[in-house]
């Protein structure tokens, strides 16, 4: 259950908009649109409704910066519950292109956030292991992250008393992408002294999971600082996730890789056909790489451009992302929805012209355009219960709900709109160094 806690009690126009879009949802009603101005409180409002409703809910925003504020504002109203963060872990990205004009090879180039890393794997294994969970995401949400089957068959669940091999969970844990180190113990890596398995899960980086073997048997499991080596507490069992979302399983990689040969021999052949010899060259050499070390490692840089063939699905068929995580049963607020959902309509479309120039001038293979974020249209069929929020909502949300709109217009806050002057533009600089020096005076500035 949703625990909401606040010293604040909804009030002004909170109360009866609260009732308004939690019977909507329990009606059956599918979207709504809460039109709440600038002030009035729309974030305690949905807080309140998410409480009532009881489902995992996913707040969608239009940037990094409001996501991060919505995480903040949600954390503190709900510090018994999993609100979690998923936005892009780029400090840098520049993505893999060609400008044809200028025969100009753009390679991919990106800095990874481990942080923001670390709290995307948060937000997939809560989702996974309870209900009671919120993630504030920005639209990076609609693109591909691997399969949740594939994801959920490599999760490692020891318990006390277990009689398992200690060489099969090391071989398991291998399988998860994690990194044997037995030097430095950092997220995503393991390491083995003896009868002693030390773990530290991709979703955290201050604590691992130690494993302490009899034999063959699990004689104690326990949670430790990685700092200190000291026991914070012992644990009856662990549930440790892949430290990928693109994992896969030995059987599927053999097959994707036949499949990715396949569609290298007919693509190769259409080049060589159009007198494309530059292109075919091109395309033989790096593909050829990436299957010997796809078949080595199980991992190449780029992996996600051959995403439909690791996940055996078929062209043009809808990826799996963090929606797919919550089930069918869950609540999508989008947050500022005028210029949130313009952007997801923009992803798809954007994202294809660039990989189409890829896979024109053989850098890619034409599965690479399967590597892309949702349609629209795909994003619509993966709604379930939906919350516009906008204080100026766009056409498309008020077509969707006949411009039937529930309002919130009074600040409980008391707070009202600052008075604007309007000045001539007559000596406004003189005007202008005048208020700059009364605010110096002022200490205000």
């Amino acid at each position: 259950m949703f625990e909401l806690v606040s010293k604040y009690k909804p009030s002004g126009d909170q109360p009866e908009a609260i009732k308004e879009l939690v019977n909507g949802i329990n009606n059956g009603v599918k979207e709504q649109v809460l039109l709440g101005a600038t002030g009035t409180g729309k974030t305690f409002t949905i807080a309140n409704v998410i409480k009532e409703v009881n489902k995992p809910t996913l707040v969608l925003a239009h940037n990094k910066t409001l996501a991060g504020q919505l995480y903040a504002e949600l954390k503190e109203l709900f510090p018994n519950n999993r609100v979690e963060y998923f936005v892009s872990y780029y400090d840098y990205y520049q993505p893999e292109a060609y400008v044809a004009k200028t025969d100009t090879y753009i390679e991919k180039d990106a800095s990874i956030n481990d942080e923001i890393d670390e709290l995307r794997h948060s937000a997939t294994a809560s989702l996974l292991n309870r209900r009671d969970v919120i993630v504030v995401a920005s639209v990076s949400c609609i693109y591909g992250i691997g399969e949740i089957e594939d994801y959920k068959n490599k999760v490692l669940f020891a318990a006390v008393g277990d009689t398992i091999n200690r060489d099969e969970i090391i071989e398991k844990l291998i399988s998860m992408l994690y990194e044997r180190n037995n030097m430095d113990l950092k997220r995503g890596a393991f390491r083995v002294r003896g009868d002693v398995l030390e773990i530290v899960p991709i979703s955290g980086h201050s604590k691992g999971i130690r494993i302490e073997f009899f034999g063959d048997e699990i004689d104690r499991i326990s949670e430790f600082d990685i700092v200190t080596g000291s026991i914070i507490n012992d644990k009856k069992s662990c549930t440790i996730f892949p430290a990928s979302h693109f994992v896969t399983s030995e059987e599927k990689l053999k097959e994707a890789v036949n499949r990715i040969r396949t569609e290298l021999d007919e693509r190769l052949d259409e080049l060589q056909k159009d007198n494309k010899l530059l292109e075919y060259q091109r395309l033989k050499e790096r593909t050829n790489y990436d299957l010997e070390m796809l078949s080595e490692t199980g991992f190449c840089r780029g992996v996600e451009n051959y995403s439909r063939h690791i996940a055996l699905r078929e062209e043009g068929e809808t990826p799996t992302t963090l929606m797919d995580f919550f089930g069918g049963d869950y609540l999508l607020v989008i947050d500022e929805s005028h210029v949130t959902l313009p952007q997801v309509k923009a992803m798809y479309n954007g994202d294809r012209a660039r990989k189409q120039v890829l896979v024109d001038y053989g850098f890619r293979l034409p599965s690479a355009l399967d590597n892309r974020p949702l349609k629209f249209s795909e994003f619509e069929e993966k709604i379930d219960n939906i919350i516009y929020v906008s204080a100026t909502p766009g056409d498309y949300e008020l077509e969707k709900v006949n411009n039937k709109v529930i309002e919130q217009i009074i600040r409980p806050t008391g707070l009202l709109d600052p008075l604007i002057e309007v000045k001539p533009t007559k000596n406004q600089i003189d005007d202008l160094i005048e208020r700059i020096n009364k605010l110096k005076k002022m200490k205000e500035l």
